[in-house]
């Protein structure tokens, strides 16, 4: 299958691409743009996002991940990657970098970068520190109630998974987390709202 056309500031000025975007010849995807007849998948999301993350070592992860998997209308800025912890790269400022442990399944390559896998991004996103104590970010929750909606992964396998990782940190408050997720789902319809 050929890859989706992508086209970047590296093939054309930014202003004519979004002087294309009015005249409705293309569509942004992230930071580049395609035709709209173009299908929006998790591929090409993939492929936008390698634009910015062009390290092969870097693995695409937490909001940036949920959005290359359809689960978050927006892209985050900055863009969320992370690195084993033996792995030493240099990234612009507009890259958060993480150092997490991650087991090869944990990953899939799509559109030339390393992806975290729904599950892997879902947990990932549950177990972040709230701006606030005990508060859980609106963009994560509504990423994690994504990729609950769209179907990439279950309630039953998120809790699994966190009750698999024991002790660590925030595995608690993530159990936490994904119920309230759960009864907001349960109860109004989505997780609209920050979720304690």
């Amino acid at each position: 299958m050929p890859r989706p056309r992508l086209l970047t500031s590296d093939d054309w000025p930014e202003p004519e691409l979004r002087a294309a975007v009015l005249a409705g010849e293309l569509v942004p995807v992230g930071p580049c743009w395609a035709s709209p007849a173009e299908p929006q998948t998790p591929s090409l999301r993939a492929a936008a996002a390698a634009w910015v993350l062009r390290d092969g070592r870097l693995i695409a992860c937490t909001l940036t991940a949920a959005w290359i998997w359809g689960a978050a209308s927006r892209l985050p800025a900055p863009f969320e990657a992370c690195i084993p912890p033996q792995v030493r790269v240099h990234v612009g400022p507009d890259v958060r970098l993480r150092e997490v442990r991650i087991q090869a399944d944990d990953s899939a390559v799509l559109g030339g970068l390393r992806v975290t896998m729904p599950a892997r991004t879902a947990v990932d996103l549950l177990r972040m520190p709230g701006l606030s104590a005990g508060a859980f970010g609106e963009a994560e929750a509504t990423a994690v109630h994504g990729l609950l909606a769209i179907g990439a992964v279950t309630a039953a396998e998120l809790q699994v998974r966190l009750t698999a990782l024991g002790t660590i940190p925030m595995v608690r408050q993530a159990e936490r987390r994904l119920r309230g997720l759960q009864d907001a789902a349960g109860g109004a319809g989505g997780a609209g709202g920050v979720v304690r």
